[in-house]
């Protein structure tokens, strides 16, 4: 490959390795922390939608819409699951992020392959652990409480209590690996 190829071919996908660079980067900060930083996540929401008004293939008002829809898919695939005390902070931005660079239909496939990959990394964590019975037992309790006790507030008190004897995801590790995945897919990256 000639160096006006790979230019060339960069000059198509840098939005998509920029968003794949700050996801490795959330990802490894979310292993080592267990959160995913604001400085991370404010400006990535913020520079995906100045380059969707300013630099993206439909620039402007187009743009800006698109990347507001982006963001907003982002943040309604894990907004449920912060509500009740399933995920942090962090996680919705990370995701409202990566809406707010790739736009909705991205976001929400890159949601869906994130979503299989935090699955399987779950079910191998508490394998690993060899805790498979107190998180299945937990697992059906947790969705006892969501069906019966349907207040948000209540139910995201009942996970705050529960918080320090469950063993936690990084949940921005199966965010970066299935958004990448699904993005190297698609041929995104190039």
């Amino acid at each position: 490959m000639s160096f006006h190829s790979i230019s060339a071919q960069l000059a198509d996908t840098w939005p998509c390795w920029i968003v794949t660079v700050t996801l490795v980067v959330a990802a490894v900060i979310d292993g080592l922390k267990l959160k995913v930083p604001n400085w991370i996540t404010f400006p990535m929401i913020a520079s995906g939608w100045a380059y969707s008004v300013l630099l993206s293939p439909y620039p402007g008002w187009e743009g800006f819409f698109l990347s507001l829809i982006g963001t907003a898919v982002g943040l309604a695939v894990l907004l449920p699951a912060y509500a009740v005390g399933g995920m942090g902070a962090g996680d919705v931005k990370l995701m409202a992020g990566v809406g707010a660079w790739m736009w909705g239909t991205v976001t929400l496939y890159a949601f869906a392959v994130s979503a299989l990959v935090g699955g399987v990394i779950a079910i191998g964590m508490v394998l690993w652990k060899g805790a498979w019975n107190k998180h299945k037992n937990q697992f059906w309790s947790i969705l006892n409480e969501i069906a019966t006790v349907k207040d948000p507030e209540k139910l995201a008190e009942i996970a705050a209590e529960r918080k320090p004897r469950m063993f936690l995801l990084p949940y921005g590790i199966p965010i970066a690996i299935g958004s990448i995945a699904y993005f190297a897919w698609t041929g995104m990256l190039g």
